[in-house]
């Protein structure tokens, strides 16, 4: 899942969640993937019900977080964690447990992170700034 289509990535979490419903077999990334959604169980719901969910949109002026985005952010989280990247990334984590916060809390303020960066990429057209990227993981104002 290089490049997955919205449609694809949902499908990988709904397959993801009725396998482990089903007490089937997983692939390691299925289960990395399960992980992270048993600490969210207000997506279990969604996950429960592919004809509801499957494209059903979630726009920032609902409220309401899209759990797919949510869930995947997770997951490039956990892949940048294991080959630390940007460098220093897997350093910075490591803070944020050492000064007292929970692994979940910790990705969450690197998802935070991520999704700022991804936004300013976005807005400005240049590649991701992995130094502005590490700053907004510790938490640094400048």
């Amino acid at each position: 899942m290089f490049h997955p289509s919205r449609e694809q990535a949902r499908e990988f979490f709904f397959e993801v969640w009725r396998k482990h419903q089903a007490q089937m077999p997983r692939t390691p990334l299925e289960d990395q993937a399960i992980g992270i959604v048993e600490r969210h169980p207000e997506y279990h719901r969604v996950l429960a019900d592919r004809a509801r969910f499957i494209d059903h949109e979630w726009t920032p002026d609902q409220g309401e977080t899209n759990p797919f985005l949510h869930l995947s952010l997770h997951l490039a989280v956990h892949e940048q964690l294991g080959i630390d990247q940007p460098p220093g990334l897997r350093a910075a984590w490591q803070a944020l447990l050492a000064e007292g916060m929970d692994a979940h809390d910790a990705e969450h303020r690197v998802i935070d992170a991520l999704a700022e960066t991804i936004w300013d990429s976005q807005r400005s057209g240049l590649p991701p700034d992995g130094a502005a990227y590490l700053r907004r993981v510790r938490g640094d104002q400048t």
